[in-house]
C-alpha cells in the first residue's frame, strides 16, 4: 500500500481547497434560479432595489430554475404591447420577484427592464477575450504622468464609470518597460464606441455669468445632485419640433455655501434684463469642456441672495418621441455625472482600442479544451510506451490534472480574469511541468549506485534550477506592451510556483513509493 506522505498530503488538501474555490460550497452548479446581470437605471426595478448580482428564485410564486423558466412566466404574464392586446386595457400589473436575499414588489405596465442568465457554474471570470467587450489603453494627453497621478486618474475614472451605473468594468494602471504609464480600461458588453465617448469626454463642467466663473464639477462647488427621484429629476415634456422629437429635462443641484456666495456676489452686480423684466440682465451659462450646452435665466428674486439650490435644464432628441426621450435621459445622466465627480484632471487620448466577440471566445476555448485533452492523451502513450509503466504513467498525468485544477483555484480566489493570453500561460505551464516530470522519471530510474532518494533530489535540483530561469524571463512581461501580457505572465509564474512548492514534490514522493 502506498504511503501518503506529508508531501502528497499537501497535494491532497490543497487540490480540495482548489475545488471549493472554484465551486463554491455548496457548490454554485446546484443553484436554482437567474442571475441579474444589468438593471436599467431610473426604472421601477431599480428604483424597488433590483441589482446586478442578485439571484431570482421565483415569480408569483412560481419557481425559476433557468432562463427558459423566467422567460416564459415574463412573456404570459406580460403580453405584447400590440394595439388590442390585453395590456392596452390593463393598468399597472402586480409582480412579485422573489430573490435569494429579499422579495421586492413591482407595479409597472411592462416587464421588469433587467438584463439575466443563468447562474455561472464555477467561481471563475472570464476575461474580456472570453465574455466580450471593449478594452482601451489610455495615456494624458502631452504629459507623462507619476504613479501617484495615474493612481488618481484610475480612482476619478472608477469613480465616473460607477456613477454612470457600469459595474463590469476593470480599470487599472499599467506601464512599460520604457516607464510610460497608462490606464487599462476594459468593460465587458460594451462596444468600442460607447468605451471611447465615456474616456474621450474630460467632463470639465463651468458654470458662467458672462465671464465669470460662478461653479464648477465636483465635490468643492457641489453637495450634492438629485437623482432617481421623480420630485427633483425628471424629462419634463416632449414636443413634436423639424420633422422629429425633442425631449427636455430638468434637475435639482444643491451648492456649497462657497459657491452659492459667489452665485450672490456676481448677480448683486447684475441689473434687470430689459426685454424680460422679470429675469436679471445676464444669463447662466452652462458649459462641458469648454461648449456651451444650455442658458438659464436668472430670476431676478435671486439677485444677490445667497441660495444653495439651483434648478439646471436641458434636452435631448430624436427621429421618434421615444429617442428623444431616450436621448434626454442620456444627457440629463451624463451632466448629472459630471457634476457629482468634477472633471477628468488630464485629457485623455486612447493609445490602443479593441474590441471582442464572446463568440470568438467560446469557439477558441473549445479548440483549447480540444486541443489540451489531445496533447495530454498524446502525451499518456508517448509516456506509457517509452516507460511501459502503467503506474508512473498514470502519477504523471494526475498530477498535471491536479497541477490545472490548482491554477484555477487560485485564480478563482483571487478573482484573476482568465482570458486567451492566461489559458495560453496554463498550457505552458502544463508543458513545463511534464518536461520537469519527465526528468524525476529518468533521473529515478539512472543506474547509477545511488538511493532513490538521492536521485530524486538530484532531479529537484535540475528543477529547481529550471523554475528560476524561467522565472527571471517571466518578469519583464509584467510590464511588456504596457501590461497587455500581464496574464500570461501571472498565470505562468502562479502555475510554475505551484508546480515547485506543492505539484513536484509530491510527484517525487509517488515515485519513490511506487519505486521502492
Amino acid at each position: 500500500m502506498a504511503k501518503l506522505t506529508f508531501r502528497i498530503w499537501i497535494l491532497i488538501i490543497v487540490l480540495a481547497l482548489s475545488l471549493i474555490s472554484i465551486f463554491g460550497l455548496p457548490p454554485s452548479f446546484l443553484e436554482k434560479g437567474i442571475l441579474i446581470t444589468g438593471v436599467e437605471q431610473n426604472s421601477s426595478a431599480f428604483e424597488q432595489g433590483l441589482r446586478q448580482g442578485q439571484i431570482i428564485t421565483a415569480i408569483d410564486g412560481k419557481s425559476v430554475e433557468s432562463v427558459d423558466d423566467f422567460s416564459k412566466i415574463i412573456q404570459d404574464k406580460y403580453p405584447s404591447n400590440s394595439e388590442g392586446s390585453p395590456e392596452s386595457s390593463l393598468g399597472e400589473i402586480k409582480t412579485i420577484i422573489q430573490t435569494k436575499d429579499s422579495q421586492i414588489i413591482l407595479f409597472s405596465k411592462q416587464a421588469p427592464e433587467i438584463t439575466f442568465s443563468d447562474i455561472p457554474k464555477t467561481n471563475l471570470k472570464a476575461g474580456l477575450d472570453i465574455s466580450g467587450g471593449a478594452r482601451a489603453l489610455v495615456q494624458a494627453q502631452d504629459k507623462k504622468l507619476s504613479t501617484e497621478e495615474i493612481d488618481d486618474l484610475v480612482a476619478i475614472t472608477n469613480n465616473r464609470f460607477n456613477v454612470y451605473g457600469i459595474s463590469d468594468i476593470k480599470v487599472s494602471p499599467v506601464s512599460d518597460l520604457d516607464g510610460n504609464r497608462f490606464m487599462l480600461i476594459e468593460i465587458a458588453g460594451a462596444t468600442p464606441k460607447d468605451l471611447k465617448q465615456l474616456i474621450e469626454q474630460q467632463g470639465k463642467f463651468e458654470a458662467k455669468i458672462g465671464n465669470e466663473t460662478v461653479f464648477i464639477g465636483g465635490e468643492r462647488d457641489v453637495a450634492s445632485v438629485c437623482r432617481n427621484d421623480a420630485t427633483c429629476a425628471a424629462i419634463t415634456a416632449c414636443n413634436d419640433a423639424n420633422g422629429g422629437s425633442i425631449c427636455n429635462f430638468q434637475f435639482s443641484v444643491y451648492l456649497s455655501n462657497t459657491a452659492a456666495e459667489k452665485h450672490a456676489e456676481v448677480t448683486k452686480e447684475l441689473g434687470i434684463n430689459e426685454s424680460s423684466p422679470g429675469y436679471l440682465s445676464k444669463p447662466l451659462d452652462l458649459y462641458v469642456d469648454d461648449k456651451l450646452v444650455d442658458t438659464l435665466l436668472i430670476s431676478k428674486d435671486l439677485q444677490g441672495r445667497v441660495t444653495t439650490q439651483i434648478s439646471i435644464s436641458g434636452s435631448g432628441s430624436g427621429a421618434t418621441q421615444d429617442e428623444a426621450y431616450k436621448s434626454a435621459e442620456e444627457n440629463m445622466n451624463k451632466l448629472q455625472t459630471i457634476l457629482i465627480t468634477g472633471s477628468l484632471p488630464y485629457k485623455l487620448e486612447i493609445v490602443k482600442l479593441d474590441t471582442i466577440s464572446p463568440i470568438l471566445g467560446k469557439e477558441f476555448i473549445k479548440i483549447i479544451l480540444l486541443a489540451g485533452l489531445g496533447a495530454l492523451l498524446a502525451v499518456a502513450i508517448v509516456i506509457f510506451v517509452r516507460y511501459r509503466k502503467f503506474k508512473e504513467s498514470m502519477a504523471l498525468l494526475l498530477t498535471s490534472f491536479s497541477e490545472i485544477i490548482i491554477i484555477l483555484g487560485v485564480a478563482s480566489m483571487i478573482d484573476w480574469n482568465l482570458d486567451l493570453l492566461s489559458i495560453a500561460g496554463i498550457l505552458a505551464t502544463v508543458g513545463t511541468g511534464i518536461d520537469q516530470q519527465i526528468i524525476i522519471l529518468d533521473e529515478s530510474r539512472q543506474k547509477l549506485s545511488l538511493s532513490v532518494k538521492e536521485k530524486l533530489k538530484r532531479a529537484f535540483t535540475i528543477i529547481l534550477s529550471a523554475y528560476f530561469t524561467a522565472l527571471v524571463s517571466l518578469l519583464p512581461l509584467l510590464w511588456a506592451g504596457a501590461g497587455l501580457l500581464k496574464g500570461f505572465a501571472i498565470t505562468t509564474i502562479i502555475g510554475i510556483t505551484i508546480g515547485i512548492l506543492i505539484t513536484r514534490p509530491a510527484f517525487t514522493d509517488i515515485i519513490k513509493n511506487i519505486e521502492e
